[in-house]
Formats: C-alpha cells, structure tokens, sequence
C-alpha cells in the first residue's frame, strides 16, 4: 500500500515530537492525520482506515498500549501496523515478545529520523500486518506488566553497574559511564512511569471480572 494514497495517522500528545514527526512525514510527501490520544485517534480511523498508527505509549485518556489493543481486537483495524514511539530503550531480543501482543515496531526517543523513515518505508512495501490472534485485556495488560518488569531489572542491573564502575575507573572514563548512567536512569523513570500505569489499568479490569 502507497502511504501518498492512503495517510498516516500520528498519535501523539507532546507538540514538538508531533510538529517533528508530522514535518518529517510531510516532506516525505506523505499525507499525516493527527491526534492528541488514543481516543482522538480511533474516531479518526473509524472515518478512514489509515495505512500505518505511529503512537506514543505515554498519553492521557486513552494511550498508546490501550489504543493497540483496541485495534487487535477488531476484525475490520487487526491488521493495520502499529509503531510505538518510546523513551525507554527495547533491545533486539525484545521484538519476539512484542509481536505476540500485537504490537508492529519500535521507535526510540529521541528519534533518530533516517531510521525512522526506512522503518515507514518498509512497513508500507510489506503491506497488512499479519495479525495475532486477539488476546483478552487483562492477559494483554498482565504480559505487557511482566515484560516491564523484565526491563526495569535489567536498568536496574545497568545503573549498579555504572555506578560501581564510578568508583572503580578513572577521570578520563568518568564521561562515558555517567553517560550510560543517566541513560539507563531516563529508561528506568519511563519504564517506572509505564509500569504505574499498566499496573492502574490491571487492577481495574480485576474489580470488573
């Protein structure tokens, strides 16, 4: 499916990442809808079905996560890619697990444009997403709480790591480690802030069973 025949829909509450994206996009020549949050953008789909969702995971009302879901479990929106745009930092081994919740591709903060397009670009050349099977909420929620766990050890491991290294090098290494200190930290806040979250949305569904 040509994007330049169809349009892309960003989703997106943070201005200036959406005034970047929408730009970016624009240039390209390809025609962009925008929303603030999930709910904003599944009324747009429900009036035309867009060829790819770029979404945020972090948004109020309705967010990325609870937006995917919503797509997957919907015969006619199943098979639409969805692209989360993130902070935190989701490694190579990490595409397995998102697949199985219905979830297309990663972009990482800040957005590094030329992957980005390819990334676009590549997901238009391979047409619809060959769908999972829809999964029940609380299942989707529970999985995604147990893979946010996962990281937030694993930046919890890093920051020791860093932080011991500190003390171990000296000055002329100092730069390098506490970069990778506060990246690490920035990951940890944002998994943190996802976790909160999902956690909020599991124990409302729990009282509702």
């Amino acid at each position: 499916m040509d994007a330049k025949q169809g349009y892309l829909l960003l989703v997106e509450d943070d201005p200036d990442i959406c005034a970047l994206v929408e730009t970016t996009l624009i240039l390209r020549d390809y025609r962009v809808l925008a929303a603030q949050n999930g709910r904003e953008a599944l009324e747009i789909i429900a009036k035309e079905r867009p060829a790819i969702v770029i979404a945020d995971i972090m948004m109020p009302h309705l967010d990325g996560l609870g937006l995917a879901h919503r797509l997957r479990i919907d015969p006619v929106t199943r098979d639409i890619p969805v692209v989360f745009i993130t902070a935190a930092y989701v490694a190579p081994e990490d595409r397995e697990f998102t697949l199985r919740l219905g979830l297309t591709q990663f972009i990482q903060k800040p957005i590094d444009i030329p992957k980005f397009l390819d990334t676009i670009e590549e997901l238009l050349r391979a047409g619809p997403y060959t769908a999972v099977a829809p999964q029940d909420e609380f299942d989707f929620y529970d999985r995604f709480r147990r893979w946010l766990e996962a990281k937030i050890e694993q930046a919890d491991r890093q920051i020791a790591r860093d932080e011991h290294l500190l003390d171990s090098y000296s000055n002329l290494s100092n730069q390098n480690i506490r970069d990778s200190l506060r990246r690490a930290a920035r990951e940890r806040e944002e998994l943190n802030i996802l976790l909160d979250r999902v956690r909020k949305q599991i124990e409302k569904l729990d009282r509702t069973r």
